[in-house]
């Protein structure tokens, strides 16, 4: 909303009002914001929790510690929410097609997270939300998001047109010859370990032959489902011990910030041969707004917690790192970037699967690890809660420096 009122007052010719022009600008401004309201409206926003005695529900799995966060404040995903929309609203362009979509995410899966917490809170009702209908609700965002990248016109990819140029003036007055570029529709994404760094969902329906760059859309947009989805219960895996989502949502953050900042920088793209696309500059401020957020939301959730986020905020966190990822064509990057989801995630399929199949061949179900998922594990091997999540923060960053590096590795 700040965006236009200093565009108008930049035709006015005001004094500095064209400083809101600036993504670095408008980006830090995000940054303080959301850690501003995570800090001092998540207090009050913890005291009313208390208040209302929404406490957290606990089971009894014997772990250390465990019995001691019951009735801790949880529903605190509505101060991650807060401190990511406000910002964006205040800050970035609400007329770019990628900030609508991210914050129709955002809202979207905090309200599916918001009803989970809320039949477990106030319905006493430890399953929550039925699956299904979470599956519903991440299905309903991902055929939003698919198709609305696969037919909206604003979102496209600028590409060169080989053996075309231009000449171009620069910011000097310097004119330079430069490569024909013209931004298309596609269905490519960006792959690591491959020579062009590119990838087509249309190699999917290869079988159809001239028809199957019309039909691809149909296999994005089911990768899209399926991305969501995972990525999404992934977080809600890995909120398990305090702060452990929190940070490494963080830290994942700051790695697509740091890659949608450079898919929007030609010069960035061009040297790491990586989709440009245009408008995603105004993600940068987004992601500021997230990267504050979570971190102020940790200054309360980290060890020992005063509050949890609940449902409401692990869905959250995951549905927005995956579609930020899709839409600045790095989702082929999650399995690395988001290893840590990725792991706790295999850890449960591991466990249930292996419980499963020996309990029907041998009559007695066996387990792989102490417990699922995997940070329960450790905890059953004594090792101390806030060491497991600084160790896993550890994990994080290790996977996202190494998620960017693959980019120049072919």
């Amino acid at each position: 909303m700040l965006y236009y009122l200093f565009e108008y007052l930049k035709e006015l010719d005001l004094p500095g009002a064209g400083v809101f022009q600036y993504i670095s600008f408008r980006s830090g401004l995000a940054v303080i914001v959301s850690l501003l309201i995570g800090t001092i409206f998540g207090k009050r926003v913890i005291n009313l929790l208390q208040k209302k005695q929404i406490g957290e529900v606990v089971r009894d799995l014997d772990l250390e510690g465990q019995l001691a966060k019951k009735g801790t404040p949880t529903m605190g995903g509505v101060i991650i929410i807060a401190s990511i929309v406000i910002p964006t609203l205040l800050f970035a362009k609400l007329s770019n097609v990628y900030i609508i979509l991210m914050l129709v995410s955002t809202i979207w899966l905090g309200c599916i997270g918001f009803l989970d917490d809320y039949i477990k809170v106030f319905k006493k009702n430890k399953e929550g939300l039925a699956g299904r209908f979470k599956i519903i609700g991440q299905i309903g965002l991902g055929l939003i998001v698919g198709l609305t990248m696969c037919f909206s016109d604003a979102v496209v990819v600028r590409e060169k047109i080989p053996g075309e140029t231009v000449i171009v003036t620069t910011a000097d007055g310097e004119e330079v010859e430069r490569q024909a570029t013209v931004d298309v529709k596609s269905t490519q994404t960006t792959i690591p370990f491959m020579k062009d760094n590119r990838f087509d969902y249309a190699w999917f329906v290869g079988f159809m032959g001239e028809k199957a760059a019309q039909w691809g859309w149909v296999v994005f947009v089911l990768a899209v489902i399926f991305i969501i989805t995972a990525v999404s219960n992934g977080a809600n895996m890995t909120d398990g011990l305090d702060g452990l989502a929190t940070g490494t949502s963080a830290i994942i953050g700051t790695t697509l910030g740091i890659l949608a900042y450079v898919s929007s920088n030609t010069v960035f793209a061009d040297y790491l041969n990586i989709m440009y696309i245009p408008q995603s500059e105004e993600l940068v401020i987004f992601m500021s707004a997230f990267i504050g957020a979570t971190i102020g939301f940790l200054w309360y959730n980290s060890f020992p917690a005063q509050v949890f986020m609940g449902d409401t905020g692990s869905l959250t966190l995951g549905g927005i790192i995956a579609v930020f990822a899709i839409i600045i064509k790095t989702e082929l990057l999650i399995p690395i970037l988001c290893g840590i989801f990725l792991v706790e995630n295999i850890s449960v399929m591991i466990q249930v699967s292996w419980f499963k199949y020996t309990k029907k061949k041998y009559g007695e179900g066996r387990r792989v690890f102490k417990m699922a998922p995997l940070h329960h594990h450790y905890q059953k091997k004594g090792y101390v809660e806030s060491k497991i999540v600084t160790r896993f923060w550890i994990v994080g960053i290790l996977l996202a420096v190494l998620t960017i590096v693959t980019l120049k590795v072919r």
